[in-house]
């Protein structure tokens, strides 16, 4: 082998050893981890809706993709759409990141839908003073019980597909599969401390920072199959606020705000249209009006109770011209049965507690200040039908002026009302006598001499 050949391999031997060296270097290097020490937080406050359901299937999505170690959610609602329900569960069954769902604080509930909320979550926690349950459907006008005698069929299906749905969750997140039928089947709400014996929850936490102690360390499955071991003690918080759109179905499906927008709505549309011009009643009741549709798309509205309060602002409006006190006294009673009757908590497509209706708080005041005005206007006509009239030929008469020329029962000329009237009298009357009207025949005064 010549020099120059042995030179070159030992070149290639170099090279050789130092790849080798560098392979194994890199294989002995361990991988990057993804530093995960924050956890994404959002809100379940209030009822269930299109917006709140598009907010947490959104919270579970952008949790994914910023990488965070759980997704944080406080719950307190007393149920809503069973649709936006849906979509909730399957995106907490369906996530890669761990969810956690905390029950809080003291006072809060997760009532009807909230109960498949809770369930399907990986891990939940609820604060002292809380409760959960009473997750039972109810169809029709009266809230029809399925085990009652005379059940419906339509009722015992909706009754048991929701048990299904129930203890399917329940199975999958491994907890008390007989405990959620029971909430469906027999509307059982139970505490915190029975929650927890009755291993519908895992733990017991006084504030959301306590929750992230206690679940740290432990380890949960993920839609993927893969284990994951929680890595929360410490964590930041990293909050996930709702869209606008978002924020505002949800701000605006509350059954007494939806209540007040129908009322404006119709009470603003209905000036407008028996006083044409005015603009601003108009304009506010149709702001109003597409307000109310939007958040009625977001309730379950009854048709018969708007009706209630179309009729019952007409009967009101039409106390403006009649002031009977009959046609007042209708109409304020429709629109408290309208408000009374206006969401429909009995549609098998919602799961809601009694809670959600048009409270009493705003229900009484709006129809006392409603039957309050109504009563002051049907008085203000009553007082005004009393004054004598003041326009026309009738509110000339009994009115005092005075003689411009010498006045005879042939031809004359006076001053009254601040306008020049031809006029006549029984006898002569000199020029400036002071007169006072007794009767109008066309443009002509018959006037007579005030007596001093």
């Amino acid at each position: 082998m010549g020099a120059s050949t042995l030179q070159h391999a030992r070149r290639l031997g170099a090279m050789g050893l130092l790849l080798s060296l560098s392979l194994g270097l890199l294989a002995a290097t361990p991988p990057t981890e993804v530093s995960h020490d924050t956890v994404a937080r959002c809100e379940l406050d209030g009822v269930v809706d299109s917006g709140s359901g598009a907010y947490l299937v959104d919270c579970v999505r952008r949790a994914e993709l910023g990488g965070h170690s759980a997704l944080l959610v406080r719950l307190d609602t007393p149920g809503g759409s069973l649709e936006a329900t849906h979509a909730i569960v399957r995106a907490f069954l369906g996530s890669s990141v761990p969810v956690l769902v905390w029950v809080g604080p003291s006072g809060a509930h997760a009532g009807s839908a909230g109960v498949f909320i809770t369930l399907a979550s990986n891990v939940a926690s609820m604060a002292p003073g809380t409760r959960i349950g009473a997750a039972h459907p109810v169809v029709g006008l009266t809230g029809e019980d399925p085990e009652a005698a005379g059940g419906s069929q339509l009722a015992r299906k909706v009754e048991n597909d929701t048990v299904a749905f129930a203890e399917s969750i329940a199975k999958q997140r491994g907890r008390n599969a007989a405990w959620a039928a029971s909430a469906v089947r027999d509307s059982v709400a139970v505490s915190a401390d029975q929650a927890r014996e009755l291993r519908v929850v895992e733990y017991l936490s006084s504030s959301e920072e306590e929750f992230l102690d206690q679940v740290h360390g432990r380890a949960v499955q993920v839609a993927s199959g893969d284990t994951v071991r929680l890595d929360t003690r410490d964590a930041r918080f990293v909050e996930l606020t709702p869209g606008l759109s978002q924020r505002l179905v949800h701000a605006l499906a509350h059954p007494s705000l939806v209540y007040l927008l129908f009322l404006m709505a119709a009470l603003g549309l209905v000036v407008e249209l028996t006083h044409p011009g005015g603009i601003a009643p108009g304009l506010l009741g149709a702001v109003a009006l597409v307000l109310a549709l939007m958040a009625s798309s977001a309730l379950p509205v009854r048709t018969g109770a708007l009706l209630l309060l179309l009729l019952g602002v007409a009967l009101i409006v039409a106390e403006l011209f009649v002031t009977s006190g009959l046609l007042g006294a209708s109409g304020v009673v429709l629109l408290g049965l309208g408000g009374l009757f206006l969401v429909d908590r009995f549609d098998p497509g919602w799961f809601v507690d009694p809670s959600f209706r048009v409270t009493w708080a705003w229900l009484i005041p709006t129809t006392l200040v409603l039957a309050g005005a109504t009563a002051y206007i049907a008085w203000r006509g009553a007082q005004t039908r009393k004054l004598p009239q003041l326009g026309g030929d009738a509110g000339l008469v009994g009115e005092e002026g005075t003689t411009l020329s010498p006045t005879s029962p042939e031809n004359g000329e006076v001053f009254v009302h601040g306008e020049r009237w031809r006029a006549t009298s029984p006898k002569p009357l000199r020029q400036g006598t002071h007169v006072v009207v007794r009767r109008v025949d066309g443009l002509t005064l018959f006037v007579d001499e005030v007596k001093p």
